[in-house]
């Protein structure tokens, strides 16, 4: 837990936590040192972590060595174990040496069964918590968020440190990482959430979604002074690391019926909830009767609703109609409009939230309708950008789009059963195409199928640009 570090222009061994290696690499000048258990390049000078292929491949080469090694040992210890009671030593250990080729093998071969890769990790449910833990295992896997909190770069100025969440994030993240394979309990960070968020407090099932944002909220405000480049005097502007991932820019501009004079406001957001069809919003989409039920990666199910269908519903011009005029600043009368959202600016995670369950009056119902959703999202298409030269050239924008809008699905969280009685689950992408169902405690490997055909309820996706190997 410690997390020892080798200096790499001395003999020095340091551990990060008690920041014995911060020490040396001060006093020192000795400014990189290497994760003795992840393998990794740590920076005194930039605070962060070197990503680089080669050493990242050294790393992982040594750790199957590590491993094979261990595996080796523990067998033969075990064997020895077995062997001593009524034999002399000396022939118990050479009984186990002839042993061990035949017990490692299949060793070997349950290790490939079993889950153990750092990062995943299962949470205890603490009575109606996996609200909690599927989106504590979505943030846990944002390589941002990730550096951020191994890095320690979070200085908490609060007068009660136990009572910061950040310092808690922190800790949970290097539990997350530690690489032990026992779940974790997640108690200070429930004790917490219901100190900062009052309306999460109590054992009752509450709202994955909601509790998204309330852990957001909460972070953004105990990080404030974590932020970098903020300015002195406007309070409202936060460059903290929840706002430097999460916030995007909605613009929604209200068109004048009578002069189409534009009025433009830009709101900031840390997620979009997307209607779906089957909802009193309901939508014009293809019925999923007679669909191809072939899984496609660019297409996914033809035939189905899709994730892109529910954004092009979100961003068509509304008619707000004749019983909600808006005052018009060029004609200074109450006029007709229409009304339509489209992004500003992008963040880095994408967070969409499929609105399930509806209010409709004194009655509450959840939407069961399939979403297919992509595993790479285009947001080109739902840009103010977009739209504005679109209305310009008065032609679809090219096929041709910018990287830099291009995004891959890392997270899907599922709600399975009813309002009254449910329970939430979420699949988590770790490496570059290895998925994992996580349901708790309990952590397996999932196919992309298994995904791709999940109901689907919180969608995250992360910029590709800024998604390191």
């Amino acid at each position: 837990m410690n997390r020892l570090h080798s200096c790499l222009s001395c003999v020095f061994f340091g551990c990060f936590t008690e920041k014995h290696i911060h020490k040396h690499a001060e006093t020192k000048q000795h400014n990189l040192a290497v994760d003795l258990y992840h393998g990794v390049i740590y920076c005194f000078m930039c605070k962060d972590y070197v990503y680089d292929k080669d050493i990242e491949q050294i790393a992982k080469e040594t750790k199957e060595k590590i491993l094979k090694l261990l595996t080796s040992i523990s067998t033969d210890v075990s064997q020895q174990q077995r062997m001593t009671s009524g034999v002399e030593e000396k022939h118990s250990t050479c009984e186990s040496k002839e042993q061990e080729p035949k017990l490692v093998k299949p060793k070997k071969k349950r290790r490939k069964k079993s889950v153990c890769t750092v990062g995943l990790r299962g949470l205890i449910n603490l009575g109606n918590t996996c609200f909690m833990n599927c989106i504590v295992q979505a943030l846990t896997h944002i390589p941002l968020l990730k550096d951020f909190f191994l890095s320690d770069k979070h200085k908490c100025v609060m007068t009660s440190p136990s009572l910061c969440l950040v310092c808690e994030m922190s800790s949970l993240f290097h539990a997350m990482y530690s690489g032990s394979r026992t779940p974790h309990i997640p108690y200070k960070l429930l004790h917490l959430i219901w100190i900062h968020a009052e309306h999460l407090a109590g054992y009752r099932q509450q709202d994955a979604h909601e509790f998204l944002i309330a852990i957001l909220d909460v972070l953004h405000r105990h990080s404030k002074d974590d932020s970098v480049g903020q300015e002195a005097n406007n309070p409202n502007c936060c460059n903290c690391i929840i706002d430097q991932i999460f916030t995007g820019g909605l613009q929604s501009d209200v068109t004048c019926q009578a002069c189409h004079s534009v009025s433009t406001t830009i709101d900031p957001c840390w997620d979009i909830s997307l209607d779906l069809p089957g909802s009193c919003a309901t939508f014009s989409s293809q019925s999923p009767e007679g669909a191809d039920s072939t899984v496609s990666r660019d297409d996914h199910i033809p035939g189905i609703p899709s994730l892109t269908d529910c954004l092009q519903w979100f961003t068509r011009p509304e008619y707000l109609g004749s019983s909600a005029k808006i005052k018009c600043s060029s004609c200074q009368s109450y006029q007709e409009s229409t009304k339509q959202l489209t992004m500003k600016k992008l963040p880095i995670v994408a967070c969409f939230h499929l609105k399930r369950f509806e209010h409709v009056g004194k009655q509450r119902r959840k939407i069961n309708t399939f979403i297919s959703f992509p595993l790479e999202l285009d947001m080109t298409p739902f840009l103010a950008s977009t739209k504005d030269s679109r209305m310009k050239e008065d032609q679809p924008p090219t096929d041709c789009t910018p990287n830099e809008n291009k995004y891959s699905l890392f997270a899907v969280i599922n709600h399975h059963g009813t309002l009254e009685s449910g329970h939430y689950t979420s699949f988590i992408r770790q490496q570059k195409d290895q998925w994992f169902s996580c349901d708790d405690a309990i952590i397996t490997k999932a196919t992309i199928e298994d995904l791709l055909y999940s109901e689907g309820y919180l969608l995250f996706y992360h910029k590709q640009g800024l998604e390191k190997e």
